[in-house]
Parts: structure tokens; sequence; C-alpha cells
């Protein structure tokens, strides 16, 4: 049988290359072009004059990273605390929620409990902040309680000591449901028999959680710890800059929100680009790192070795 040319495999699949077009075409659009934009972290950028006749100015945009300028610190301090909670906190949730899923006998309150748990994430953060600002803030529905039986009141919303707590809370309500999807259709594949057969030899729950279930979950785990470092120093722009207000700058400035105040709104467009094209590429170093330390423990990791 002959080997078939570069050219009749793209005949033979010519319906399924043109139905990818508009795929790949919005790809390059909207995710590749912009990289085109990082060229404004080496310019004094004038928006009047544009990025062409813009001057170059080397790596001096680089400066606030490179002398640590104390508002750059205070974003980079602030995004790291972040993304330490939500690997340490809402990472796990998800797992630990579809374990539980897993474990109710009754597919009629299983589906239930989903469909509630599913429901946060289809909320905009504009929604969610706005819920727990009814529920949590000076004149919400803890306060109104509190002050009706002279308990005092208590400051959460407004509160720069409990901003970090906040954001990690709604973040949990929010998407920690959402995510048992993956989990839970990774527990439905693992054989069935495994449990029987563990059982019959005298296996406890927790045994069978142990040497069964977890190692049946240990490659998706890793997968999308993986993906979630390579947007470590992401933390959520909407639901900072909407909250940031209340609790001011030094609480709650991140790196998304450096990037846009000091170059949206304080017009250092250079400085903010360079600060962003550094986030870039420190979260693929870390997507690199994760990855290879995956292959050293014989996991797949995102791509293949």
């Amino acid at each position: 049988m002959s080997r078939l040319t570069w050219w009749d495999r793209v005949r033979r699949d010519r319906i399924l290359l043109l139905a990818a077009v508009p795929g790949v075409a919005l790809l390059l659009i909207f995710h590749y072009l912009p990289w085109l934009g990082n060229v404004i972290a080496f310019k004094d950028y004038q928006p009047y004059i544009g990025i062409f006749d813009s001057p170059w100015t080397g790596f001096a945009n680089f400066r606030v990273i490179v002398n640590g300028d104390p508002a750059f610190l205070n974003a980079l301090t602030n995004t790291l605390i972040i993304t330490l909670l939500q690997v340490l906190i809402v990472f796990p949730a998800p797992i630990a929620l579809a374990l539980l899923l897993d474990s109710l006998m009754s597919e009629r309150l299983k589906r239930a409990v989903q469909s509630i748990l599913y429901l946060p994430h289809f909320l905009s953060w504009v929604i969610v902040v706005a819920i727990f600002m009814q529920l949590l803030g000076d004149g919400g529905l803890l306060n109104n309680f509190l002050r009706e039986h002279d308990l005092g009141t208590v400051s959460i919303i407004s509160n720069p000591d409990a901003f970090l707590a906040l954001v990690t809370g709604q973040v949990l309500w929010k998407d920690a449901g959402w995510a048992t999807i993956l989990f839970l259709a990774a527990l439905s594949r693992i054989d069935p028999t495994l449990y029987e057969a563990s059982a019959v030899d005298g296996a406890s729950r927790w045994r069978q959680l142990w040497h069964i279930t977890l190692p049946g979950l240990r490659s998706l785990i890793v997968l999308l710890l993986i993906l979630r470092l390579g947007d470590a120093l992401t933390v959520g722009f909407e639901q900072i800059v909407l909250q940031q207000q209340a609790v001011g700058a030094d609480a709650s400035e991140v790196l998304d929100t450096y990037v846009y105040n000091n170059g949206i709104l304080a017009g250092d467009w250079g400085v903010s680009a360079a600060v962003g094209l550094v986030k870039g590429v420190i979260g693929l170093l870390l997507v690199l790192g994760a990855n290879k330390l995956a292959h050293r423990f014989g996991e797949q990791g995102v791509y293949q070795r």
C-alpha cells in the first residue's frame, strides 16, 4: 500500500481542515496577534504618535522590576499571597467536593447537589461581589441581624485585613462546584471491580480512597495543577478592581490591577507592558518547569517528552 503524500492527506481531510479555519483564525487574531503589542515594553509609547513612531527605550521600562519599585513590590506581594491561598485552599476544594458527591448513594440527591454547586459559576463577578456586599457589607444582612440583637457590627467588605480571606472565599464559592465536573468524570472512569476486590480483601473506605481513588485522579490533578501554575500571577482583575475602592490599594493592588492603573489610568504604557510581559514569561517558565518535574515522577503532564 503506497504512502499518502502531504497533498493527498490535505485533499482527504479538506472538510475537517475547512471546519478548523474559523477557530484557527480566531486563535491567531485574539491570542497570537496581540503578542506584537509587547514591543511597547521596549518603547516610550505615546498613543498619539503610534507604536512605530514611539522612541525605543531598551530595558528602561523594566526598572520598576529591577529596582524594586514599592508600588510594584506591593502588587507582587499581594498577588503571591492570593496565589498561594488559591493553590492551598481553592485548588483542593473541588477534589474534596467531587469525592463527597461521588460517595452519595442517591443519584437524584447527587444531581440536585451538583446543580446547586454549578450555579454560582454562571454569575458574573459584578453579581457575585454585589451578593457578598448584600450579605457581609456594613448595611448587609449579617450586620442588620447583629444590630437587631445588640451584638455590634463586623466590618468585612471594607476591612483591608479581611480582604485576602474575602477574595479567596468568593473564588471558592463561585468556581469550586464547577471544577468538580472534571474530577467526577475521572472518578466515573475508575474500574468499580477494584473497589469490589478491595472490599473482599477487607479494605476500609479510607484505604480504598488512598490506594484506588486518589491514584485514579493523580494524572488529572497534576495536569490541572500545571495549567494553574501558568496563570499563577493572574488572580482575577475584575473581582479585585470591583472591591479595590473599599479597602484601598495597599491591601488589594495585584499585578493585574497594577498594569491597569499604571497603564490605562496613569498613561505609563511602557512600564505596564513590561510588567505584563514579565508576568507572562514567569507563567511560561512555571509551566515548563512543572511539566518537566511531572515527567521525572512518571506523569504525562501537559505534553509528552
